[in-house]
């Protein structure tokens, strides 16, 4: 099966590890090492290391990148300094979703995305297409991309660069050297424990990976997509495909945050300022269930008669909480913590209600 997907430059070493390979989006990736649960379970409590080398990376270059991307994206590159970054939805011009992108403005000419693997061409297809004053390059080839998550990540990573880690703030970069790496350190995360994306040329990957994880002395443990999907889903972090694409709107999916309609004009916010004055439709909520086995991507959601009112878009059951959680679109009016809700879940009908999120409160 592996041999005709995709790999990234750290493939031999989870193989080595033991890992289950799975095929992601045409890659092939660990789910997990040694149990998706001890995986979650340590990187909430010490430190988890993924490979998140799959991701798309393209960079944005010229002196109008600025206004020139701003164009494309619902969030602010000018209320944002260089090295810093932000969270952000790219939208068609109806206001779905194309991609959710972290973006780091470098410096005045040159912007760095971090996109889904699994959009990667489409993305800068879209962004050749309508980008004007300013480079498209896809840079996906040159990069490996580490995330080392947990509350002993930033010590562990510590021991292994002299740039000073307490200097490089939630959504900020600095160029350092991590191990004697060349590195773009970003402190982001997926988890929503503190944590770190080291980015670095893929045959670097291998050795900054086994130091890492030397240097944690039993604290750092691999990490597979398994664990990666709980943790993320415990905070409800969107997930690409699952929770957001080009069907569903930011403010549908809670996103107006990263995408304000105050800010200058970009492709969709026309269409999204109509939805928001003619009335959202539907939102995106955070539920639990009171047992029986978690709902999934897919399963209806239905009223008092049986008759289907909305969709689960992600379901698991929390390591953290030990209660099965999950996300769903609702009808607006329906989507207030506190709502009852039902998911047809095969032949029967689980009960449970709408939360706020995230599910687990941090800190």
């Amino acid at each position: 099966m592996t041999e005709s997907l995709r790999r990234t430059p750290l493939y031999d070493t989870h193989v080595a590890a033991g890992a289950r390979m799975v095929d992601f989006g045409g890659w092939a990736m660990p789910v997990q090492y040694t149990g998706i649960q001890v995986e979650h379970r340590h990187t909430r409590t010490q430190a988890g290391l993924f490979d998140v080398s799959h991701m798309g990376e393209i960079e944005i270059r010229g002196p109008e990148v600025i206004p020139a991307l701003d164009r494309l994206i619902g969030n602010d590159l000018t209320k944002i300094a260089d090295d810093q970054a932000l969270y952000t939805c790219m939208c068609t011009p109806e206001g779905g979703v194309v991609d959710d992108l972290v973006v780091y403005r470098l410096a005045a000419d040159r912007v760095l995305i971090c996109c889904n693997a699994a959009n990667r061409e489409k993305d800068f297809r879209w962004i050749s297409e309508h980008i004007e004053g300013a480079e498209a390059i896809d840079r996906g080839d040159e990069f490996a991309q580490l995330a080392l998550q947990g509350p002993v990540a930033a010590e562990v990573l510590q021991t292994l660069t002299e740039t000073d880690l307490s200097t490089i703030g939630r959504y900020w970069s600095k160029q350092g050297q991590v191990a004697g790496v060349d590195t773009l350190i970003s402190r982001t995360g997926y988890t929503g424990e503190d944590g770190f994306e080291l980015y670095i040329a893929p045959d670097e990957a291998p050795g900054l990976w086994a130091a890492i994880v030397e240097a944690g002395g039993g604290a750092v443990i691999p990490v597979g997509l398994g664990a990666r999907d709980t943790l993320r889903l415990e905070m409800k972090y969107a997930l690409y495909g699952n929770d957001i694409d080009e069907t569903t709107t930011p403010l549908e999916a809670g996103l107006s945050w990263c995408t304000p309609l105050g800010a200058g004009d970009f492709i969709g916010k026309a269409a999204l300022v109509n939805q928001k004055a003619e009335g959202i439709p539907r939102r995106l909520v955070a539920f639990t269930l009171a047992g029986g086995p978690p709902a999934r991507h897919g399963y209806p959601v239905v009223d008092e008669a049986g008759a289907e009112i909305g969709v689960v878009t992600s379901g698991t059951r929390s390591p953290s909480l030990g209660q099965n959680i999950g996300m769903a679109y609702v009808p607006s009016g329906q989507h207030k913590s506190g709502t009852a809700i039902r998911v047809k879940i095969r032949d029967r009908i689980s009960e449970g209600q709408i939360v706020k999120p995230p599910f687990l409160k941090k800190g």
